[in-house]
């Protein structure tokens, strides 16, 4: 069901009934088995330190903690095809990976893309803009104006007819860097939004980066309706003072409130969830990783 037709139907029945119908169209094992009824994924970038050491170990033992899916962040000292082959053999699916899509050709990376099985092709930040010198910095980021976000949205463009043309879909995934105020008081992320292609150009949520970005994620879903298909689910300790980088924490233990979250997410048709944690860890990464499993997994 699409998203915007589920968010109808729900939202002009406006009962539990609704959902239980939805929920049985959908088949028993998977109606709200997990957040918005979808398999368990992980971005890999929370186990970097030991899937370097063990990639196949580290694969089998994240299907062994209940993940389904994992999202991609480069492949170690493997090729695209065999990293892909490693995490089928795992059990695991790969729907998005993190790919260098700085062009202006993607040949090869389309290729790698196409090699892991993904559907979507995703970055963040491009190298649309790049800082000049004594640029002021915020949370290691630039401070960025009208124009550079015009013209990260134009490569955005740029990217998306490519990764369409070979049979991708392109995604772009936030951090807090796009939620720096332009002159009109909206936000860097919404000219993003305005000025790139509906059908080339969709978007996956770093929900825990823009909360400390001072945005809402069900705003945004509510609001852009269709262009956003995958989320990060990430925690952080507390909001951090200003010009402070937030430190990581595992879903659960800091103060990110998902629930409204996930109940928009299913209406808004969000088709993948990758947990996604920052340091500094305080536990073993794969520990932490089944902490956040248990927590994702609990949110029927």
């Amino acid at each position: 069901m699409k998203g915007s037709t589920r968010r109808e139907f729900l939202r002009n029945t406006g009962s539990l009934g609704a959902m239980a119908l939805v929920g049985a169209a959908m088949g028993p094992a998977t109606a709200w088995a997990d957040p918005m009824g979808l398999p368990v994924g992980i971005q890999l970038y929370t186990v970097r330190g030991v899937i370097e050491k063990d990639t196949p170990g580290t694969l089998k033992q994240l299907h062994d903690i209940g993940y389904r899916e994992v999202e991609t962040a480069g492949f170690g000292k493997y090729s695209a095809k065999e990293f892909g082959q490693l995490i089928k053999d795992a059990g695991l699916s790969c729907p998005s990976a993190h790919l260098q899509l700085n062009g202006p050709e993607y040949g090869q990376v389309f290729d790698d893309a196409h090699a892991l099985g993904v559907t979507y092709a995703t970055s963040s930040t491009l190298s649309a803009w790049a800082p000049k010198p004594h640029t002021a910095m915020t949370h290691g980021w630039p401070k960025l104006g009208l124009d550079d976000f015009k013209r990260l949205a134009a490569k955005m463009n740029d990217v998306g007819t490519k990764a369409k043309a070979a049979g991708l879909q392109y995604a772009y995934h936030n951090h807090d860097l796009e939620f720096q105020k332009m002159p009109d008081g909206s936000y860097g992320y919404d000219v993003l939004l305005n000025e790139t292609d509906h059908a080339l150009v969709k978007f996956e949520i770093d929900c825990g980066w823009m909360v400390v970005g001072g945005a809402s994620p069900v705003e945004y879903m509510k609001k852009h309706p269709g262009r956003f298909r995958m989320i990060h689910v990430k925690d952080f300790k507390a909001m951090p003072q200003a010009g402070k980088r937030p430190e990581g924490s595992e879903l659960g233990a800091g103060f990110i409130n998902y629930k409204p979250i996930f109940a928009e997410g299913r209406l808004a048709g969000i088709q993948h969830a990758f947990a996604e944690q920052e340091g500094p860890y305080t536990k073993p990464e794969m520990e932490s990783a089944k902490i956040d499993y248990a927590y994702l997994h609990s949110m029927s």
